[in-house]
């Protein structure tokens, strides 16, 4: 998926938008995508100026929005004004290395099971091939 399908399927958008493509997706499995961290980010002229470094709460936003997608096209939907997609837990959050300028993320991100509007994700993010982050991640969709 290229960002314009991307954007289909998701409610982001800039600056808060953190999945650039998408390189694999099975529905009701798996979906690998990843981010460009570029130094034009805005978080990163006060995390930290001088040792920029993505945050790890964004790290996590970047791996829901991807199970977002992951759901989304589970489901065959797109986003509605009627409807949300909560981001609802993480646990057992580990952060491995930091994520910094010229670094692609790649997300992945694994159905774990889906019961009444709630989803539950295994999660891990990577550089280089080297795990960044990890966590087990949980959704809500839920009417407005």
């Amino acid at each position: 998926m290229d960002i314009h399908q991307i954007l289909e399927h998701l409610p982001h958008r800039y600056p808060f938008l953190l999945v650039d493509r998408v390189v694999d997706l099975v529905p009701g499995k798996a979906i690998h995508a990843y981010k460009n961290v570029t130094i034009n980010e805005p978080f990163f002229v006060g995390h930290f100026p001088h040792h920029p470094v993505m945050p790890g709460v964004l790290i996590m936003e970047a791996l829901a929005q991807a199970a977002g997608i992951l759901s989304f096209k589970t489901m065959e939907e797109k986003p509605s004004p009627d409807t949300v997609f909560y981001f609802a837990g993480i646990d057992e959050a580990r952060f491995k290395r930091p994520v910094m300028p010229g670094d692609r993320l790649d997300l992945h991100v694994e159905i774990e099971r889906q019961m009444r509007g709630i989803w539950k994700y295994s999660a891990e993010a990577r550089v280089d091939g080297q795990l960044a982050a990890s966590a087990k991640l949980m959704c809500a969709k839920r009417d407005l």
